[in-house]
C-alpha cells in the first residue's frame, strides 16, 4: 500500500489500475458511472483514466450496448507474468504427472494478500463440476491451498491475516470461525497436506500442500480438486493426499537445488 504523501506515487497509474480491476465475472461490461462508482472516483476522472485506456487498446465498447468491457490486449500483462515465472517452469511437469496420476485437476496458485491465485493448472479429462481458470483468486481461509499456505506461518501471523479480511459462509459446510480455521492449519502441520470439504463450492473438495523454500516458508500450493461425484474425503485423504505431497515435495526440491 503506498505512504502517505509518498513523492514517487503516480495517482493516475492507480486510477487506471483500478478501472482494469473494476471489471470481473460480475461486472463484464460497465458505465461511466459504474466504473466511477466501483473505483471511487469521480465520474470526470473515470472519464479521463477510461479514455486513455480506451486509447491505448485496453478497454473498449461493446458494439450493441455501447457499456465499456475489456480487451483482449490486458491479457498481455498478466501473461508476461507468467510467461516469466520460474517456478511455473520447474512445477510444470510434476503438475502434468500428478494429474495423469490422480485423474483429478491439478493446480499450482500462489499468495497474493489474503487470497490464492492460480498460476498453473492441468485439467483433468473428467467431469469437473467448477471451473477455475488460471488467473482467478480464490480465498485463504476456505481453501486447501491457502490452508495450505498459512500452514507455514508462525499462528500469530496466520491469525492476523485470517482476521484482515472477511470471511464469508460461501456454502453451508464453509468454517468462518478463526479459531476453527487455525485448527485446520494445525492438522495441515501434522499431516503434510490441509482439505477444504465443499467449503467454496458445492461438490468441490481440495486436498493441497505448500510448496516451501530454503527457510521452510511457502511460496505456492499444489492442490488436486477431486468433486465429491467421484470422491468421499476419507477416499480422497487417503489416496490423493500423499501424490500431493510428493508433487509438493518435488517442486520444493527442485527449487533448492
Amino acid at each position: 500500500m503506498p505512504t502517505p504523501n509518498d513523492p514517487l506515487f503516480n495517482q493516475s497509474l492507480e486510477k487506471g489500475l483500478a478501472v482494469l480491476r473494476a471489471f470481473n465475472a460480475a461486472h463484464r461490461t460497465l458505465t461511466l458511472g459504474e466504473l466511477a462508482e466501483l473505483t471511487g472516483m469521480s465520474k470526470g476522472s473515470a472519464q479521463r483514466t477510461v479514455h486513455t485506456l480506451q486509447a491505448l487498446g485496453y478497454v473498449g465498447k461493446h458494439p450493441q450496448t455501447r457499456r465499456f468491457q475489456l480487451l483482449p490486449k490486458v491479457i498481455d500483462i498478466g501473461f508476461n507474468y507468467l510467461a516469466a515465472h520460474p517456478l511455473i517452469r520447474v512445477a510444470h511437469p510434476y503438475l502434468s504427472q500428478l494429474a495423469q496420476s490422480s485423474g483429478e485437476t491439478a493446480s499450482l496458485t500462489e499468495a497474493v494478500e489474503t487470497d490464492m491465485v492460480y498460476i498453473a493448472q492441468f485439467l483433468t479429462t473428467q467431469h469437473i463440476p467448477v471451473l477455475t481458470p488460471v488467473g482467478m483468486r480464490i480465498p485463504m481461509y476456505c481453501t486447501s491451498s491457502g490452508r495450505a499456505w498459512l500452514s507455514t506461518l508462525p499462528d500469530a501471523q496466520a491469525r492476523s491475516l485470517l482476521g484482515s479480511a472477511p470471511r464469508p459462509a460461501r456454502t453451508p459446510n464453509t468454517l468462518t470461525g478463526v479459531n476453527a480455521i487455525l485448527d485446520q492449519i494445525a492438522q495441515c502441520r501434522k499431516t503434510g497436506y490441509a482439505i477444504n470439504h465443499q467449503e467454496l463450492f458445492l461438490g468441490d473438495m481440495g486436498i493441497a500442500a505448500p510448496v516451501v523454500n530454503s527457510s521452510g516458508r511457502a511460496i505456492a500450493a499444489v492442490h488436486l480438486s477431486p468433486p465429491t461425484s467421484r470422491w468421499t474425503l476419507e477416499e480422497a485423504q487417503n489416496r490423493l493426499a500423499p501424490m500431493v505431497i510428493e508433487c509438493a515435495r518435488a517442486i520444493s526440491q527442485s527449487i533448492a537445488d
